[in-house]
């Protein structure tokens, strides 16, 4: 695509346009193994369009991270905002939430790229960026949520089974091992179908 023809369109969704690339490159290469250049590819524009607006590999995936942890916020405070929430008693709005949740992963590629930040803790920037994202979620379960921080590490830890088993793509083993399709369905529940979707799309 040409420069011209790319500065055409605004540059949030241009923006949003690379972002969306970089999750997918990301997630599937990691990000020793990803450039800006098979970011620009993936995105159709060129690779000195994408450092002009992100400045360095480094910025992008932070943006990339804090895109998805803005992602998560929002629709876990659109799910407190429900009306029907405020009759749940804890253990039904760890449920609600998690359903919450498992929508959005069943909507675009916001796990993989999260679990590229988890593996890049000791990294001194994109560490940073993972952790306070971390604890910014943790914080909106405790405060905005109400739940008891022991109630909060068990939501997290569901969470966590459910990133490992996408990131693992152990949807890819649910028609040919049954062990694998037991722990699909104990971890994703009525959402299952959302997670393997994908999986019958190619």
């Amino acid at each position: 695509m040409s420069e011209a023809k790319s500065e055409r369109i605004p540059a949030a969704e241009r923006r949003e346009q690379i972002l969306d690339a970089a999750a997918k490159v990301f997630g599937e290469r990691g990000y020793a193994g990803t450039t800006t250049d098979q970011v620009a590819q993936a995105a159709g524009i060129s690779q000195p369009y994408v450092v002009r607006m992100f400045g360095s590999k480094e910025k992008l995936f932070c943006e990339l991270l804090l895109r998805a942890r803005e992602s998560l916020e929002t629709r876990l405070r659109t799910a407190l905002a429900r009306p029907e929430v405020k009759a749940l008693d804890a253990k039904e709005l760890k449920k609600f939430l998690g359903r919450a949740y498992v929508d959005l992963v069943g909507e675009g590629d916001i796990v993989l790229p999260l679990a590229q930040g988890f593996l890049l803790g000791h990294d001194p920037v994109i560490g940073r960026y993972a952790r306070e994202g971390f604890l910014d979620i943790y914080r909106l379960l405790r405060d905005e949520a109400g739940l008891s921080p022991e109630e909060v590490r068990d939501f997290l830890a569901g969470g966590m089974l459910l990133n490992t088993l996408m990131t693992l793509q152990m949807t890819g083993l649910y028609d040919s091992d049954d062990t694998a399709r037991e722990l699909l369905g104990c971890a994703f529940g009525e959402k299952l179908d959302l997670v393997l979707k994908p999986k019958a799309a190619s």
